[in-house]
């Protein structure tokens, strides 16, 4: 999988995996617990839950990442995405929420109900993975 600068992924309709839970979308960027640098994914979903394109949004340094909600929305707009899943890694190994992933989520949350697109999820990926969705926190 590329990692370059703006690198978007449109996927082909055989590609197009169908989303049913957290553990699918792990399986998809579990590559991200060997990564050294932090770095936040977006998969965007068609109505359906299949994977219609993955964009690389940012990648900062081992401890964090800037998010920006233009550049998410830009994205999604301009493919017409509905739905989102948010991810990203810790490379501290440490899969638990800090207090800048839970407000960022729920920025994105936030800003997403503007425009009728949903967040579906928000996985941390580490030595396995956390999922806001599976516990409670969207």
């Amino acid at each position: 999988m590329a990692t370059g600068c703006g690198f978007q992924e449109i996927l082909t309709l055989l590609d197009k995996p169908k989303i049913s839970g957290s553990k699918d979308v792990y399986e998809l960027f579990h590559h991200l617990s060997d990564c050294q640098y932090e770095e936040f994914w977006i998969v965007f979903l068609n109505k359906a839950n299949r994977v219609i394109a993955r964009q690389k949004i940012s990648e900062g340094d081992i401890s964090g990442t800037v998010v920006d909600l233009r550049r998410i929305f830009h994205h999604t707009l301009n493919i017409l995405g509905t739905e989102l899943i948010l991810i990203h890694n810790h490379p501290s190994g440490n899969i638990h929420p800090s207090d800048a992933d839970i407000t960022i989520t729920k920025k994105i949350v936030d800003a997403g109900k503007l425009f009728d697109i949903a967040i579906l999820d928000h996985l941390i990926i580490a030595a396995g993975y956390y999922s806001f969705a599976d516990n409670g926190m969207i």
